[in-house]
């Protein structure tokens, strides 16, 4: 599940709230009653390192000429090494 910041209008609290997409969100402060407001923060997911887009999707860094449709057929297997239609 997702974890939402609110703010309070009122009082400034910052708070964090573990919901589900289809929740409603947050709308009153528990401590003083007031209007709580939606924060956007970021986010602690990086991809790093070369990942599956270059491993398997990127066919001109694969077979190195940077070509694409040079003999192979669909169904065949790719000579580049498992990207269909390169």
């Amino acid at each position: 599940m997702p974890i939402y910041e609110y703010e309070c209008k009122q009082c400034r609290k910052v708070m964090e709230v573990w919901q589900s997409m289809s929740d409603a969100p947050v709308s009153t402060c528990p401590d003083c009653s007031g209007e709580m407001e939606k924060l956007i923060s970021s986010s602690s997911f990086q991809l790093k390192g070369g990942g599956w887009y270059s491993d398997g999707y990127n066919c001109a860094s694969a077979n190195g000429s940077g070509t694409s449709g040079e003999g192979t057929k669909a169904g065949s297997g790719c000579a580049a090494g498992g990207c269909c239609g390169c």
